[in-house]
């Protein structure tokens, strides 16, 4: 009989997004995924409160984390994997490997040359690529890569024991999707992935990479809203965006009108050059500081009068 993991889901409300820890509890071998730093937009400060709670777990657990996964290069969030890998090794743990699919490669191009990132400070900041079906074992579970593409063109899940830890491939049925409008998205390509996702076993559990409970969802008897998975079969019957039966080119122009008219996220340019340094942080200028580019809003009249010389 194949082992079967514990899971372990913590909700980060500032920015929707579920980390996982999932183990192994013969071995009490782990991995994290998807973990968040926080960040203070008003103040640009970081904190790491959310990411010492998930130290607090591992260590009150007693679980060996091996590896922290992300699914893609998010654009909603920090990633705290590099804090978390470095704080794990100060406590005498080996440094877990830091993982992504082996198309964050092409993410970091596209990035490093939008935000004039030297493409040398992107070289082996991830310990692992994943390849498309890769095979692996967290202790005595078996464990495997799933290629997601449309949200991201690098965007993977995994799938370890029964569960799929799905990133932003698909969200739970009573939200649908996510955004496809990021360089190299496609929305053909997510619901290929989707129905990648409900081809699997109706007992599978999907669990989510974000959570926006509508009004509508009735809380549970601890008050919570926020749903960490749902089965394939619940997906099925109910995904708002893509049930059984949901023809391809109705999702396509759906989504695709649908994110045209979306604003980007909040945390859009500092969430991206630091993913997709897999945590870590820009060199320091000259005067020690630690400087992101944000890109300001083209409005060619008011760009060309401001640049006009008198």
């Amino acid at each position: 009989m194949a082992a079967k993991p514990e899971v372990r889901c913590y909700f980060h409300a500032g920015t929707g997004t579920w980390q996982y820890l999932v183990f192994d509890p013969s071995s009490l071998e782990a991995c994290i995924i998807d973990p968040v730093l926080d960040f203070d937009i008003t103040s640009s400060k970081l904190g790491t409160e959310t990411a010492d709670e998930l130290i607090f777990r591992i260590n009150e657990l007693g679980v060996i984390v091996t590896r922290i996964m992300e699914t893609h290069a998010h654009a909603d969030h920090l990633t705290a994997s590099r804090y978390i890998q470095q704080k794990l090794a100060q406590d005498g743990h080996v440094p877990p490997d830091i993982c992504i699919g082996k198309r964050i490669k092409e993410v970091q191009s596209t990035f490093a040359q939008k935000y004039g990132i030297n493409p040398t400070e992107l070289e082996n900041v991830f310990d692992h690529l994943f390849d498309d079906d890769e095979h692996f074992k967290i202790g005595k579970v078996n464990c495997s890569v799933l290629y997601l593409p449309g949200h991201t063109p690098d965007h993977i899940g995994y799938m370890i024991g029964d569960n799929v830890f799905t990133g932003d491939s698909i969200f739970n049925p009573d939200v649908g999707s996510a955004r496809c409008d990021f360089p190299n998205g496609s929305a053909t390509d997510l619901y290929r992935s989707m129905s990648k996702l409900l081809s699997l076993p109706g007992h599978i559990r999907l669990y989510t990479g974000h959570d926006y409970p509508p009004e509508t969802r009735t809380a549970t008897e601890s008050g919570q809203k926020q749903m960490a998975f749902t089965t394939v079969e619940q997906q099925n019957e109910s995904n708002k965006h893509v049930k059984r039966g949901t023809p391809e080119a109705s999702f396509v122009k759906w989504r695709s009108e649908r994110d045209a008219t979306l604003g980007e996220p909040r945390l859009l340019h500092r969430a991206l050059q630091i993913n997709i340094r897999a945590g870590r942080l820009p060199p320091p200028s000259k005067n020690g500081d630690r400087l992101l580019n944000i890109p300001i809003k083209e409005d060619k009249v008011l760009f060309d009068l401001m640049d006009s010389k008198l």
